[in-house]
């Protein structure tokens, strides 16, 4: 009886995007993470006036480096946002 072997399907003309897609994903949710974090720290008032606007600054400028590439590749931020299957997407949706 022959087991079944697992085939990875790349196509030569998507692989480099889909690739993009998975990196800028994983960057987004570390982001996010960081985005999180530094308002926690902020409300508990770990943060000088200095450091937030530091962090903000930052922050508004790896979004908008994100945005770029996104349209770089042609991507969209739903399209970083995997599905997970019965336990949702991986980064959170604005309602």
């Amino acid at each position: 009886m022959d087991t079944p072997r697992w085939r990875i399907a790349a196509d030569s003309d998507t692989v480099e995007r889909d690739l993009t897609r998975l990196v800028l994903t994983i960057v987004e949710l570390v982001r996010q993470l960081v985005e999180r974090q530094c308002v926690r720290r902020m409300e508990q008032g770990d943060l000088t006036d200095d450091q937030i606007e530091t962090l903000g600054v930052t922050l508004m400028r790896l979004e908008e480096a994100m945005g770029d590439l996104c349209e770089r590749f042609g991507l969209t931020p739903a399209d970083l946002n995997l599905d997970l299957g019965p336990l949702g997407t991986l980064l959170p949706t604005a309602d």
